[in-house]
């Protein structure tokens, strides 16, 4: 799930959000809204955002491994795992937050499809993409990048760099989904095939194969 740095309001009380689609439609997921100052740690990708994602994607996410970094509330692995991935590892630094993924994780009763790792997304793509666990699997990828719109900016090359490191890692037949603003330039990325690049004001989602 998408961080935010944009100022906001603080929420008087906990947020919950729903799986959209698959075999877990409806179930409720826990949203806990951590601050730090006036910051949210954590902001959810907007409903319809993700519904558009999966939609582009289909059917072709059966079978895979969902790898959701930057996972937030795990929203998008989970969505996933409703949806017919046979298993998602969630990738999230904040502690708090990885703990109401597992909250989430468990409350679905899929805790034997789900890897939670507590680390940097950033680290991860640079050490243990392509290490053992995911990279051993004959299984192809749906890997979804939603960082903090902020990312884009502040950590422009660590951003470049953490793609650009799953895109060769990916096994053949894996799909990369990345989720920015309009500040991205997709065509910043190395790739024999396009981009399928789509604007959901103020989101624009990339959709990449790889051949």
């Amino acid at each position: 799930m998408a961080r935010s740095k944009r100022r906001a309001e603080p929420p008087t009380e906990t947020t919950e959000l729903r799986i959209i689609g698959g075999r877990f439609r409806g179930r409720k997921l826990r949203y806990e809204p951590f601050r730090t100052g006036d910051d949210p740690v954590t902001r959810p990708m907007k409903h319809r955002v993700r519904e558009s994602i999966f939609n582009l994607v289909g059917m072709e996410l059966v079978g895979r491994h969902a790898i959701d970094l930057f996972a937030g509330t795990g929203a998008l692995g989970l969505e996933a795992l409703s949806r017919g991935a046979v298993h998602a590892t969630f990738i999230e630094k904040h502690v708090p937050t990885a703990r109401v993924i597992e909250e989430n994780i468990k409350a679905l009763g899929v805790e034997g499809a789900a890897t939670l790792l507590m680390t940097s997304a950033f680290l991860w793509g640079k050490r243990d993409a392509t290490g053992a666990g995911i990279q051993d699997s004959a299984l192809p990828w749906l890997v979804f990048c939603s960082p903090p719109y902020a990312f884009y900016i502040d950590r422009s090359e660590e951003m470049l760099e953490l793609i650009r490191s799953v895109m060769d890692a990916a096994p053949p037949g894996s799909i990369l989904v990345v989720e920015s603003d309009e500040r991205f330039d997709f065509g910043l990325l190395p790739s024999d095939s396009p981009w399928d690049v789509r604007t959901y004001a103020p989101a624009v989602v990339g959709v990449w194969r790889k051949p």
